[in-house]
């Protein structure tokens, strides 16, 4: 699947509402993978905001996970940028979590490598020129038609041929 430009913050946001529109049937788990600034949090904010969590949506760095109650179940965002060592999750009741959420949202899994559930989809973000480019990896048969569709309405919406912008 051809990389998307996303030339604006709100185009790093329009995604995050795409995702949270077109969330599969079923829990399912994304991974955001990126370096510091890529617009993880960003896409997370924009897609919990759109499941209709009000108020402030804060960054997880420090807290590990935060959890959202949303009209489609639980939706659980962690941040692993912190964790050293994986088994350091064993603290976070990860087992309880995967039988509630709905949705996970997991900034810096390879820090949590065996011991974070598979996912569904990976999104790579990266920064290029003034803004940013995603990438949408599917990893099942859910996460691929979420891809699909997601990938489809932002090419649409934003304009987006196969890849960024060369000017």
């Amino acid at each position: 699947m051809s990389p998307l430009a996303l030339p604006t913050p709100e185009a790093t946001e329009r995604l995050g509402q795409l995702l949270a529109r077109h969330l599969p049937d079923r829990p399912a788990v994304m991974y955001l993978d990126g370096d510091l600034g890529a617009g993880k949090t960003t896409t997370a904010r924009a897609l919990l905001h759109a499941l209709g969590v009000t108020g402030a949506v804060r960054s997880p760095t420090y807290t590990l996970i935060e959890r959202y109650d949303t009209a489609c179940g639980e939706v659980a965002h962690l941040d692993l940028y912190r964790i050293a060592d994986p088994e350091e999750l064993e603290y976070l009741a990860l087992d309880e979590l995967a039988d509630r959420a709905r949705l996970w949202l997991v900034e810096w899994a390879r820090r949590g490598e065996g011991a974070l559930p598979a996912p569904d989809l990976v999104l790579r973000l990266s920064v290029e020129g003034a803004g940013r480019r995603a990438e949408l990896d599917a990893t099942s048969p859910e996460g691929r038609r979420w891809a699909e569709t997601v990938h489809h309405a932002m090419t649409v919406s934003e304009g987006n041929q196969d890849g960024p912008d060369p000017g």
